[in-house]
């Protein structure tokens, strides 16, 4: 595999997960095959083939992440935020360890959750998603049907007020979603393990609303029909084409780069925010040239020494060499092969979509608007994830002020 070490540490921990498309870039030539497999398998799951090789869950829009379980190097009970993983790991387990390193609503939150997170019983190490405490939760009406929300971030979770699933949350104290396992006799050596059964393996408490992010079509509505398979199936057949179509140095020349990989990722991401896709690949290369030219230039400009100056500029050369060595026809047959995969993925969205159980909403000043879920996580046999997020619609709830998030009421 030619994942550089950053993606590798993330596959090891659940801090960073890598939307599905970026892969090719991340891993080359082997990482674009995987990609081609999850979306191959996905299709194949939702046309009813028990036999696919790829589970999936679902992503929660919670705050924050809470990491809980047992302490392997003393057996006592922990409550933590992502720097768990630290180089010197940050666990509390007093509501004085809680004080001495935060505040707010993540004090009040993690005080929750290592007052009532016990009684489930753990043995292990997990990690989920807070999606409330009580004094979150909220009776409004959304187009003439009375809800209970909660609101944890951008999307808001609405559950009818009548359902039994409404008095069950009402009783509770706090909820959570819980979706990775983790292993390891120290904190510093845990693997993660994503997509296993979490909730249901854990005692219950009426405190604690607590749920798996495994994704489960107990209807049947994410059923793809046999023209959606077939639209799947030619896309997937043009992304092989064109796959065949690209020299491995152009994917395998982006992966090998740190630090083209780095600007690379970090320009699509700009666009993403500005709500663009790349409809003009050819338009988006040139772009992309001048956005790495530029940003060094930026960076060579700050410097105030010749010598340091002199290195920012072997860098930009030595990264801009990829665009004079390989053939631009090639590197827009590998941003189109890029678009063939993002393509494929909002049409599997969709269909993973149809299949929630809980309304999703966003707010305006205007009141609830329908929603899609924030997206999912596709996992493969060998246990490593990548999630799907329409991320051009995602992003503009997550960063319009038309849309009212949860943190800030």
């Amino acid at each position: 595999m030619m994942y550089n070490l950053k993606s590798y540490l993330a596959e090891a921990k659940n801090v960073h997960m890598e939307h599905l498309e970026d892969t090719i870039l991340n891993g080359g030539v082997e990482g674009t095959r995987e990609v081609i497999n999850y979306l191959r398998a996905l299709r194949d799951m939702l046309a009813g083939n028990s036999k696919s090789k790829v589970d999936v869950t679902v992503k929660w829009d919670g705050a924050p992440a809470v990491f809980a379980g047992i302490d392997p190097t003393d057996k006592k009970f922990f409550v933590a935020k992502k720097s768990i993983f630290n180089k010197n790991p940050k666990v509390y387990k007093t509501n004085k360890d809680i004080d001495d390193d935060t505040k707010g609503d993540l004090n009040i939150k993690l005080k929750l959750a290592l007052k009532h997170l016990p009684a489930l019983g753990f043995k292990g190490v997990v990690q989920g998603d807070f999606l409330y405490a009580k004094k979150d939760l909220r009776k409004v009406t959304i187009d003439g049907e009375s809800y209970i929300t909660f609101h944890p971030n951008t999307i808001v979770y609405a559950i009818p007020t009548k359902s039994k699933l409404a008095r069950q949350i009402l009783q509770s104290e706090i909820g959570v979603v819980w979706h990775t396992t983790y292993r390891g006799k120290s904190f510093e050596s845990m693997s993660a393990s994503f997509g296993e059964a979490i909730a249901s393996k854990l005692r219950k408490s009426k405190k604690v609303w607590a749920l798996d992010a495994t994704y489960k079509d107990l209807s049947g509505s994410a059923n793809m029909t046999e023209k959606e398979t077939d639209e799947i199936t030619s896309i997937l057949s043009k992304a092989g084409k064109l796959f065949n179509k690209v020299n491995p140095e152009t994917i395998n020349g982006i992966s090998q780069n740190a630090d083209l990989l780095v600007r690379t990722k970090r320009f699509i991401n700009m666009k993403v925010t500005a709500g663009e896709r790349i409809t003009n690949p050819s338009k988006f290369v040139t772009e992309l040239m001048d956005y790495i030219y530029e940003y060094y230039q930026k960076e060579i400009d700050k410097l105030k020494t010749e010598k340091g100056k002199v290195g920012k500029e072997a860098k930009r050369k030595e990264i801009m060499s990829y665009f004079s060595r390989i053939d631009k026809a090639q590197i827009v047959s590998l941003f189109e092969l890029y678009n063939l995969i993002v393509d494929a993925k909002l049409i599997i969205i969709t269909k993973l979509d149809k299949a929630k159980r809980i309304g999703t909403f966003v707010q305006t000043a205007d009141g609830y608007k329908v929603s899609e879920q924030e997206g999912f996580v596709a996992i493969d046999k060998l246990g490593k994830a990548v999630k799907l997020v329409d991320r051009l619609n995602f992003s503009r709830k997550n960063f319009s002020d038309e849309f009212i998030k949860g943190w800030s009421k």
